[in-house]
């Protein structure tokens, strides 16, 4: 249960980051993102340990689930802080941020959702027969509902190309457009760095 209101309130101090993020920018609570990711984590943890004392993870299966939770797990930190060049994303004065549309962000507006539940729901099937599971799903039910946060308040009030942003990059689920527009965005950053 400790693990449920850890990860509850994670998300209670993402979404004040965000708040802040656009009213009063304080410095304090920009710590927030930070401190509800360690919340989060050790919530997860606590649930990892918890399921491991009661039997988890000791198949072959649960091996692969564990590995595929693996793979998801390093793709969301790509999303997170790797795909976004900061200089792109920050450049310009406060009210001029631009979105970075390029790659991973061409794909979908919040690709790492998609890492986050896959992470979660692999997470969840290997610590079977327990209730991470459950968690699992409560926490990425969470993180939907904070990235609809983002995408209706915080961001249009962050960047100033978010409109357009919203209109051209599909939310959640990529198209094929987006897939081709991602390969091609990929490709020329790739050529443009060889270049130089």
């Amino acid at each position: 249960m400790i693990s449920l209101f850890l990860g509850i309130a994670a998300f209670v101090l993402y979404l004040i980051y965000d708040i802040n993020s656009y009213t009063c920018r304080s410095r304090f609570l920009h710590l927030f993102f930070a401190v509800g990711t360690v919340l989060l984590c050790a919530a997860t943890g606590i649930d990892l340990w918890h399921a491991w004392r009661n039997g988890a993870f000791r198949g072959i299966g649960d091996i692969l689930l564990l590995t595929g939770a693996a793979l998801f797990f390093a793709a969301l930190i790509y999303c997170l802080f790797f795909a976004l060049p900061f200089e792109e994303t920050y450049r310009g004065q406060e009210e001029n941020r631009r979105v970075y549309s390029r790659g991973a962000y061409a794909l979908c507006r919040h690709p790492g959702i998609l890492c986050f539940f896959g992470m979660y729901l692999l997470l969840g099937l290997a610590a079977l027969p327990t209730a991470m599971l459950v968690r699992c799903l409560v926490f990425s039910v969470l993180n939907l509902g904070y990235a609809l946060f983002q995408d209706r308040v915080t961001f249009p009030k962050t960047f100033c190309d978010y409109t357009t942003y919203q209109k051209n990059v599909p939310f959640l689920i990529p198209t094929a457009n987006s897939i081709r527009t991602a390969l091609r965005t990929v490709c020329r950053t790739e050529s443009e760095e060889e270049a130089k």
